[in-house]
């Protein structure tokens, strides 16, 4: 049944990426023991069970064409509002949060709320959980929200997620300590509208070169073609020439104003496509104390990692002096830049790279838990492996040797405790991310650090524990953009 269909059509063609989860669940092997009816009860329940406060938020977003103007070079892309990133949608904790999405665009699109752990019928995959928003069609999204953190949201519908389609949502605890003077979100991004060819057209040369033989097929090493550096390494396979931070280019960056000795909290969220970030404040070291929205033990660091999808928080406090705040592509040329200023005089140039940049880079794996943040303690009921595989050529990527239109489910029950066993076959570095939960590093109260988002190693294996509560059919996958496009996702269902 699914042999019909395109990858194209994955996720770009009028069937979308829930219409294959959906004849995927009906294929050998897939979405095994699960009733449509008892896990809409199923969803239900969840959600009338959610702690509230009562309060509702109501926002409108639009999403329709821009023009941006990008260190004066005037450029069209897509985004939400008059502004990329769109504005936060800001809420706290219990808060029932209603979203009216209307589509201005020429083409249907959805939304996704990354990290939030709502119902699984308003998570925005379309035709898997929630309906595609159609062009000049609009929806209501509508979840109480469970979790404090750094979030954002962004289409589930192909290479949309390259466009200026973008937003933070940050959720407060009811007992935000503060402690802080001001609060920054700085959100890092790769970009192509009018700057080179779209992540559509770098898709298919992708395909082209690995269907005339141009690369090794050796698990993410391979040559490449048109939007391609050459080698399919750690810095990803797609090119770009501009690198933006809130939608500021290097030549015109955002200027973020304190004194100095005031203490700044930093919300940092990679929405890029294709680029792993290490990111540093130039002449400071940074107190990184969450990631993903969940406390860590605060551990000091002059230079942070994070893979697309990924935020982290970390607070720091402000010298006298202008200052670059820095993010620089790993494994490929690129810097995008912000500047702060607690003083008066001339800002280093476009150029300036800061030492912090030749230091180590912090990621989750040096990260623990902070006390309360941990999933409870639970031996795991089930040890499931996912294996990342893929090839330049020809070129196609994997979950557990399939692409998503072949893929067999993973499954779990309510209230279970399952061990991921993720193992990176590639020479490339994946962020992995997990609709609608998050995931301990390490088991299941330990002392490993709580995500949604893990950037896993070239060749290596890193084991989740995922506590079930929250039911429903969620997707898992590689957020860089091309993979996923290329087959790499494949979802968690539970069993009723």
């Amino acid at each position: 049944m699914t042999a019909s269909l395109s990858r194209r059509q994955i996720l770009t063609g009028a069937l979308g990426v829930g219409a294959i989860g959906v004849l995927a669940g009906c294929s050998a092997g897939g979405g095994a023991g699960t009733n449509p009816q008892s896990l809409a009860s199923a969803v239900e329940a969840a959600e009338s069970g959610r702690p509230t406060t009562g309060r509702t938020r109501r926002v409108t977003l639009t999403a329709a064409p821009l023009q941006v103007d990008l260190a004066g070079r005037v450029v069209t892309t897509w985004a939400y509002g008059d502004s990329v990133p769109g504005k936060p949608i800001r809420a706290t904790v219990g808060d029932r949060v209603q979203v009216l999405v209307q589509n201005g665009l020429t083409e249907a699109t959805s939304v996704h709320w990354h990290g939030l752990a709502i119902r699984n019928d308003m998570d925005g995959v379309p035709g898997l959980t929630t309906p595609e928003i159609g062009a000049g069609a609009a929806f209501e999204y509508d979840f109480v929200v469970p979790d404090a953190g750094t979030h954002w949201f962004h289409p589930h519908h192909g290479a949309q997620v390259d466009r200026g389609l973008y937003a933070p949502f940050i959720v407060e605890a009811a007992d935000e300590p503060g402690g802080y003077d001001h609060e920054w979100i700085l959100v890092l991004d790769d970009w192509s509208d009018g700057f080179g060819p779209s992540l559509m057209d770098t898709y298919d040369a992708l395909v082209a070169a690995g269907k005339d033989g141009n690369g090794m097929g050796m698990d993410g090493m391979g040559m490449g073609g048109s939007g391609m550096d050459g080698m399919g390494m750690d810095g990803g396979d797609v090119d770009y020439s501009l690198y933006v931070i809130n939608g500021r280019a290097p030549a015109d960056p955002d200027v973020l104003e304190a004194k100095p000795g005031q203490k700044v909290r930093l919300r940092i969220i990679n929405a890029a496509a294709d680029s792993v970030f290490d990111v540093a404040l130039a002449g400071h070291t940074m107190s990184v104390t969450h990631t993903d929205g969940y406390p860590v033990n605060p551990v000091p660091a002059t230079l942070l990692r994070l893979g697309m999808g990924e935020r982290y928080d970390a607070t720091v406090t402000l010298g006298d002096g202008v200052f670059p705040f820095v993010a620089r592509r790993s494994g490929k040329p690129g810097l995008a830049r912000a500047l702060v200023r607690t003083a008066s005089g001339a800002a280093p140039g476009e150029s300036f790279t800061p030492p912090e940049l030749s230091g180590y880079a912090l990621t989750a794996d040096a990260l623990g838990a902070a006390p309360g943040a941990a999933l409870p303690w639970k031996d795991p009921e089930s040890t499931q492996d996912l294996v990342l595989g893929g090839s330049m050529a020809p070129y196609v990527w994997t979950m557990n040797g399939r692409t998503y239109d072949e893929t067999i489910p993973l499954t779990v029950a309510a209230g279970q405790t399952t061990r991921l066993r993720v193992k990176n076959r590639t020479m490339m570095a994946h962020p992995v991310h997990l609709h609608g939960h998050t995931f301990q590093l390490g088991s299941a109260g330990g002392t490993g650090t709580r995500k949604d988002t893990v950037l896993v190693p070239a060749m290596g294996s890193v084991d989740l524990a995922v506590l079930a509560d929250n039911p429903g059919q969620w997707m898992l996958h590689c957020h860089t953009a091309v993979h996923m496009e290329a087959g790499m996702m494949t979802r968690l269902d539970y069993t009723t």
